[in-house]
Parts: structure tokens; C-alpha cells; sequence
């Protein structure tokens, strides 16, 4: 099949999925948690409104991604050392594929929050990609779970485990490796696994100490005047890339900002950045164009009251935030005001997500809150299934929500 007939081919197969159909990467077909479904269950528990519940071997916070009939994650063994691609059925629960890809003789240390597979895999049509960062990124066929083809050359240090996720752009699989030895951002070609362009970040790290380069955030893709721009942040600034050619088109310092973690959303003409894990703050940051040349702006910014895991979830006029420490807020779009603030429990990893009018949100420990957007806070349900701990973010599909626990993956429907 020649170049031109290929990429035909992935616009068919990649193109915008059936409404509520398919959930292709991390946070959705959008990439900022929204979904289409309506009909979605408000409450469950082990015995109600689970259709199926799936052990999953290992430890793995990859969060599932589903194409057809089929739901595929990530997940670990032997600390490490043993890593797999995992596909569920999505009707019957039933383990489909279960794939040893890679041997890693000599893990690195990770976080005890992270896991050795933590970046989400990207799915369209007969193919899935698979990364596990520094230790192999792989592109399997849906059908028999073989390799088509892998790499092991894209490297960084980590430090504290992968985290990063990839995404589909255009014919192209995209990767930012922000580590302490090295940071750039790589694009690949889906078909063949080859290199299309590599840009090494544009930031003196001279004098910043070593931990102090690293990021674990996934980049987004977004349109401006006609333009689209590849924002990525990373340690110490927020970068728009040229998504075909990885040229850089403008550059906000963030520094000392690192180890940032929360995907960036846009909405209502603006880019949402959290830019720092330690001290965490959110930046909303206005993109433009001038003389037909990109160009952004800072609109302001917020140090209180920040989420450091989870990615931020816009509805409307308002943006949602959940931290660390157990609260939900809610600030204004447009200036940054926080609108309220509420406790629910335990700290939040995974991303919320809107669909049915509602908001879905997943602590560690407490299990799941639903909540009415606006701007006064209106609980709707609250739901626990059993001493699950809640790590990865969850999809949507059909009318199900898939609920990747640190145990098992649940089907809940009405």
C-alpha cells in the first residue's frame, strides 16, 4: 500500500468515531474527558448495575481504551520486569488477549504512586499502540494480539516511572519522553513504527537539578485561526508545536515549574496548564495568531487550591479541578475566580468525566461522586465497589461506564 493510500486509509478508520462508540485514548475521543452517552447509571456497588467485573492481572493505572468490540489496557508483573497488553471483550468481559511484550532485566525506581504501566494505549481500527515509555512501545493487531511492530530505542529516566501517554495525530504517533537525562517529543509513523520527526525541548536545563527536568504530562492538539498547534508542556515551560514537523511555534516559561502531571484542556478560547506537582498551579494561557504567525499570552493564573494528579474536566463557562487533598473546585473560565470549593474524601489520580448532564468523579479510596455542575455544589450520588482502589481514569462507551480498578475492570450500566 503506497504512503498516499495509507494515509486515506487511517482518515476512514481514525476519523471522528460514532457518537459514544468508541473511547481511543486517554480522557476520550476529545481528550478532555467529555462523552456524548447519555443513559449512563447515576448509582452502583458490587451488587448493583455491574454487568461484569474482570480480574486484571499485575499492577497497571493505564486507563482502558475501547474500539468496537474491544477494550484493551496495559498492566505489569515482577516489578517491572514483565510487561503486557491486555484486551477484555467488551460484551462479555472475557479475556480475549493477554500479551507478554517486553523483558525489562533492571527496572528503574518509580513513585509509589505510579506504576510500571501508567501511559494509556491509543486504539482505532485493527491496531493498538502500546507504550510503557523508556521500557517499549509497540503496535499490536486487534485481531490476534501480534506484534506488527516495536521499539525499544526511545529512551529517557524516568525517575519516577512512566506516565506520559501518546496520541494519534494524523498518520502519526506522538510521544513526549521528559526525563532528567533528556527531554524532546517524537513522532511516529503508525504504520511502520519510523521515526518522522524528533524536537529536542528548547530549554537551558544548565544548573537545574537533575529530578527537576522531568514531566509525565500527555500532550493535546488544538485549532487556532485555522492553525493547529501540539501543546506539550514539560518542565519549566509550556511549548506549542507544529504537529507535522515539530517545529516549535511559541514558548511560555513556567520555571521552576516540573513534574507536572494533569493533561492541559482548552475551552472558551483558552489553554488550561497545571505546571508543577509539588506546588501545583494553574495557568490559563491564551493562544493567538498575529501576522499569520502563533503566538499566546498569559490570562492568569491560580496557586490555591490546584489539582496535582488529575486532569481538569471544562463544562460550560466553568472549569473543575480535583486535588490531592480530597476537594473538588470549581473556578470561572474566563478569570480564574474560584467558584466553590467541597471536600469529599480521599485524594483524586484519576480524571473526572462529563456525560449525561453529569459530572463523574474518582476518588483513591472513596470510590465515585456524581455532582450537577454549576455554581453552587449538588451532590447527586455517591458509589464504592468494595476496597477497590481507583487509579486510572475511566471510558465511556455505549451506555457503560468502564471503571478500571486496582484489581479488576467493571462494566456498570443500568
Amino acid at each position: 500500500m503506497t504512503n498516499v493510500a495509507w494515509i486515506a486509509l487511517l482518515a476512514v478508520l481514525s476519523g471522528p468515531p460514532q457518537a459514544g462508540g468508541n473511547w481511543p485514548e486517554f480522557r476520550g475521543p476529545s481528550g478532555n474527558g467529555h462523552s456524548s452517552v447519555t443513559g449512563l447509571a447515576l448509582k452502583w456497588s458490587e451488587s448493583e448495575n455491574v454487568t461484569w467485573k474482570t480480574p486484571v492481572h499485575g499492577q497497571g493505572w493505564s486507563s482502558p481504551v475501547i474500539w468496537g468490540e474491544q477494550i484493551w489496557m496495559t498492566t505489569s508483573e515482577n516489578k517491572g520486569k514483565d510487561l503486557y497488553a491486555v484486551c477484555v471483550d467488551r460484551k462479555s468481559g472475557k479475556i480475549v488477549h493477554d500479551r507478554k511484550l517486553f523483558d525489562v532485566v533492571e527496572p528503574g525506581r518509580k513513585n509509589p504512586l505510579n506504576s510500571y504501566a501508567s501511559p494509556t494505549p491509543v486504539i482505532e481500527a485493527g491496531r493498538v499502540y502500546v507504550t510503557f515509555g523508556t521500557y517499549g512501545t509497540a503496535c499490536l493487531d486487534t485481531a490476534t494480539g501480534k506484534v506488527i511492530w516495536s521499539r525499544r530505542d526511545i529512551n529517557c529516566d524516568h525517575d519516577m516511572g512512566p506516565g506520559t501517554s501518546p496520541i494519534a495525530y494524523g498518520s502519526m504517533l506522538i510521544m513526549a519522553m521528559d526525563g532528567c537525562d533528556v527531554q524532546y517529543i517524537i513522532a511516529l509513523d503508525r504504520k511502520t513504527g519510523k521515526t518522522v520527526w524528533k524536537t529536542d525541548r528548547g530549554i537551558d536545563y544548565k544548573g537545574v537539578q537533575y529530578d527537576a527536568r522531568k514531566a509525565f504530562c500527555t500532550p493535546i492538539v488544538i485549532e487556532v485561526s485555522g492553525q493547529k498547534q501540539l501543546i506539550a508542556p514539560c518542565a519549566h515551560a509550556i511549548i506549542a508545536y507544529n504537529g507535522d514537523t515539530g517545529k516549535e511555534l511559541w514558548k511560555i516559561s513556567t520555571a521552576p515549574g516540573f513534574s507536572l502531571i494533569p493533561r492541559p484542556v482548552f475551552a472558551g478560547g483558552l489553554i488550561f496548564v497545571v505546571t508543577d506537582c509539588s506546588r501545583p498551579q494553574l495557568w490559563a494561557v491564551k493562544p493567538t495568531v498575529k501576522g499569520g504567525k502563533p503566538t499566546a499570552t498569559i490570562a492568569w493564573k491560580v496557586k490555591k487550591n490546584v489539582p496535582q494528579r488529575s486532569s481538569l474536566l471544562p463544562v460550560g463557562d466553568l472549569v473543575y479541578g480535583m486535588t490531592h487533598r480530597g476537594y473538588i473546585v470549581c473556578f470561572e473560565t474566563a478569570t480564574g475566580r474560584e467558584v466553590w470549593t467541597q471536600r469529599i474524601g480521599n485524594a483524586f489520580s484519576a480524571s473526572p468525566i462529563y456525560a449525561d448532564g453529569r459530572i463523574y468523579t474518582f476518588n483513591e479510596r472513596q470510590g465515585t461522586t456524581v455532582i450537577q455542575p454549576g455554581r453552587t455544589y449538588r451532590e447527586l450520588a455517591t458509589n464504592k465497589l468494595g476496597r477497590s482502589r481507583i487509579m486510572a481514569s475511566p471510558a465511556i462507551a455505549g451506555k457503560a461506564i468502564f471503571l478500571r480498578t486496582d484489581t479488576h475492570l467493571y462494566r456498570i450500566e443500568k
